[in-house]
């Protein structure tokens, strides 16, 4: 009895977001029957895939037990610089897509230097830039809306076979996060950091280079994540990005990746930013008062939290009755 109780307790947490995630389609699917369109639903993906791209790359940095606090800034500051490009330099939208992740990179190794070589905590540093990255790209602005040429949007509005260019997007960059995470060296190097630092390092490996890495692609990912929104908007402004973060993070976790480091997948973080977003778009099908949405994104943070918090309990729980861990 207890061995299945094991069992059923064990799958549950493994398959957390799957299971919310099919309560809510059913839930609101029952309330609204035209949220389950095919219209719908490609809406849902594609709204979800600017929280999305960012929250695969989170994923890396909460697979090494770091966190990322500044990822909403560099979806502002990024595509600012991109935008910059194309009106000041006139280069094409392909260009700009190209400025605007290797800024991202640029910002990321900024987070990489002060967390690998002066030794900050990831939270302080990442909380520092947040303000940083933000600070500089509304000085540039000087708090003024910042218009697109109309390029950007014909990019964004675009799509292939059918297909919105957001979702192609999106797909790529969860498939290669996956191929990375799981078929590569570094994928491996990444999860035995997150597993165990001190581990890692006695088995030889640069742990100061896996961390740099982490961190250069978190802020790549929401680099781009940043352009993709600003591509179905043509404008930015200085509140853009504001409190991403949360969303992203939320994302990730809900999607199985652990704050504890070691666990996650880049799969697991689209199905956490798809729920963010089935959830946030059915309170409009179902016609609940949109001032509700701030808590409700408050409780699904707090469930992701409350979730992982007892997955890690039961790994360690198993982790005592094996000779060899998990």
């Amino acid at each position: 009895m207890t061995r299945s109780m094991d069992k059923i307790s064990d799958f549950v947490f493994r398959n957390a977001t799957y299971l919310i995630f099919a309560g809510v389609l059913i839930y609101y699917g029952i309330q609204a029957p035209s949220f389950l369109t095919p219209e719908s639903l490609v809406n849902i993906v594609k709204q979800a895939s600017f929280t999305g791209i960012a929250a695969v790359g989170m994923t890396f940095v909460l697979l090494t037990a770091g966190i990322d606090l500044s990822v909403g800034s560099v979806m502002f500051l990024a595509p600012l610089m991109a935008g910059y490009v194309m009106r000041d330099l006139g280069m094409p939208v392909p260009v700009a897509v190209v400025a605007a992740v290797l800024t991202g990179v640029v910002l990321g190794s900024i987070n990489a230097i002060l967390i690998v070589r002066l030794r900050v905590i990831p939270f302080i540093t990442t909380l520092a830039t947040l303000f940083l990255f933000r600070g500089f790209g509304t000085w540039l602005t000087s708090s003024q809306q910042f218009d697109f040429p109309d390029e950007i949007r014909a990019f964004g509005l675009s799509g292939v076979f059918g297909i919105p260019t957001p979702i192609i997007v999106f797909t790529a960059v969860a498939l290669v996060a996956h191929l990375v995470l799981a078929h590569t060296e570094f994928g491996r190097q990444v999860y035995a950091f997150g597993n165990s630092p001190e581990g890692a390092r006695k088995a030889g490996l640069k742990v100061g280079w896996i961390q740099a890495r982490v961190y250069i692609i978190c802020s790549a990912c929401a680099a781009l994540s940043g352009f993709m929104l600003i591509a179905q908007i043509g404008r930015l402004d200085a509140a853009f990005g504001e409190g991403a973060e949360f969303d992203v993070i939320a994302a990730a976790v809900l999607g199985g990746a652990s704050l504890f480091g070691g666990i996650g997948s880049a799969f697991g973080a689209v199905i956490g930013a798809t729920l963010i977003q089935t959830v946030k778009l059915g309170l409009v099908f179902t016609g609940v008062n949109l001032y509700l949405q701030p808590i409700i994104q408050g409780v699904i943070i707090f469930i992701a939290v409350l979730v992982d918090g007892m997955r890690e309990k039961q790994v360690l729980a198993k982790m005592k009755r094996t000779i060899r861990p998990l």
